[in-house]
């Protein structure tokens, strides 16, 4: 794994939970990244990219009264955010298949499962970093390319929902990269 020097990265955490806060923030330092803004909802999330110059939010999604996935809606689509195009990585510990295509059919740019890691944050943010991906824009989804593989590498098998064996069962962060990645 490469090492990136990731001191000048402005970060954004959006974390209600003063715990996670404090152990996302401790991991960001031992990264040597010294600009992480914290916001506890989508709402303050919001009001924060108004003023901080954001590179890379790192959001949950359980909270209230904006929850992480519609964060992330309005920040892809609403015609006054600052920044639409700002990488993306949503932590959750519900990795249920159906979430993790919501998150991602919402314009995420990344998954992480908690709990959370060092080495699985490092992990997403030099994901961003390496294989950045072109913003779609269309009627029905604005966000990076879910297409992860190019098309002559794709294996698509399985892939039209009535191919899907349609349980429900929590993924680990192993099944969710091969899901972000088919």
């Amino acid at each position: 794994m490469q090492n990136y020097n990731l001191e000048n990265l402005n970060i954004l955490l959006v974390e209600d939970n003063k715990h996670m806060q404090l152990l996302i923030k401790e991991i960001l330092r031992s990264f040597r990244i010294k600009a992480v803004r914290v916001a506890d909802d989508g709402a303050d999330a919001i009001k924060e990219m108004r003023t901080f110059a954001v590179d890379l939010v790192i959001c949950d999604w359980n909270m209230q009264p904006i929850d992480g996935l519609e964060f992330v809606r309005m920040i892809r689509t609403s015609s006054d955010s600052s920044n639409p195009y700002v990488p993306v990585i949503m932590l959750t510990g519900h990795t249920e298949t159906h979430r993790v295509l919501e998150a991602r059919d919402a314009g995420i740019t990344e998954f992480l499962a908690k709990p959370v890691s060092a080495r699985g944050l490092y992990q997403r943010i030099t994901m961003v970093i390496e294989r950045p991906r072109q913003f779609i824009k269309t009627r029905t989804y604005t966000g990076p390319d879910r297409r992860r593989v190019p098309a002559t590498e794709r294996n698509n098998k399985g892939r039209r929902s009535s191919d899907q064996s349609g349980g429900s069962d929590e993924l680990s962060q192993d099944d969710i990269e091969k899901l972000m990645n088919s």
